[in-house]
């Protein structure tokens, strides 16, 4: 290696993606429901009381719409992109029987969460509550932990500063970030095949970067919120694993009550790829779409 290389490496490793903190602001949310009038109404205060444990729900405007007034995935956008709301609440298999199986998230979830800009709260069904009864109830934690989870943690700042607001005041959030181990092997096996490189010391270099840098930006997300006053406990989590197993492992580990996660792949059409396995696999935990 040359030393202008040398000296471009060194630059490089040294430099650092800081966090911006920028407040998110929450006022107007919508709750789309499939239940008849008065569960729905009962449905809709267990929300607002869960808004509030997260310090959000002081101020939020809720409007809770009821079977009769959403009948075709077209009502559903068409309600969505009637006022500029904040957040839309729902919940998994939204007119559908599907609950009764823990397979899929159904047609209006699977499209709100495309087509809306608007963070989507996916909540647990709860006809599927009533059948299996779990205890503790979602919305029983009177102070919720978070966890912010992507597959690239660095610069993420708009999903971690969402985290930050939906976090309760003196509470605990917790950001996470995994590297697939089987994707890392399969690129060491690459570079196992090759003479010119150190084998053991890529494993070990590589392995140490990668890490790193999640590392270090969770770091200045503690250093910039606590120079902003934001009153939070931070907490790491970054590891190497398979992702949905890992995931869920540190999920159970930090006994999490909301996930915030992205929703949207900029490459296809169809929901991230993490996302839609983790709101099947997670049937009991509310979820952050973003």
């Amino acid at each position: 290696m040359s030393k202008v290389d040398q000296f471009e490496s060194a630059f490089k490793s040294a430099a650092k993606t800081l966090f911006t903190y920028e407040p998110v602001a929450m006022r107007s949310a919508l709750l789309l429901t499939d239940l008849d009038a008065g569960p729905a109404g009962a449905f809709g205060e267990r929300v607002r009381a869960f808004l509030r444990s997260l310090g959000t729900g002081d101020e939020l405007d809720l409007q809770v719409v009821t079977s009769d007034a959403l009948g075709t995935v077209q009502q559903m956008l068409e309600l969505v992109a009637a006022k500029p709301y904040d957040l839309i609440c729902t919940y998994r298999n939204l007119h559908s029987d599907a609950w009764r199986w823990p397979y899929a998230m159904g047609n209006y979830l699977a499209v709100l969460s495309q087509e809306t800009q608007v963070p989507v709260l996916v909540l647990p069904n709860p006809r599927a509550e009533e059948l299996n009864p779990r205890d503790p109830a979602w919305d029983a934690d009177p102070t919720p932990e978070v966890m912010a989870l992507t597959q690239h943690l660095t610069g993420d700042h708009r999903l971690v500063n969402i985290a930050v607001h939906v976090t309760p005041p003196g509470g605990k959030l917790v950001l996470a970030h995994v590297e697939d181990d089987a994707v890392f092997e399969q690129y060491l096996d690459v570079i196992s095949k090759i003479p010119a490189i150190d084998t053991d010391l890529a494993r070990e270099t590589i392995g140490k970067q990668l890490l790193k840098e999640p590392r270090d930006y969770i770091q200045s997300s503690i250093d910039g919120l606590k120079e902003a006053g934001v009153p939070l406990e931070i907490e790491a989590a970054v590891t190497t694993g398979h992702r949905l197993s890992e995931y869920v492992r540190l999920i159970e580990e930090h006994e999490i009550d909301l996930l915030v996660m992205h929703g949207k792949d900029q490459d296809q059409l169809a929901m991230h790829g993490l996302a839609y396995p983790l709101v099947v696999e997670l049937l009991h935990l509310p979820l952050l779409i973003i």
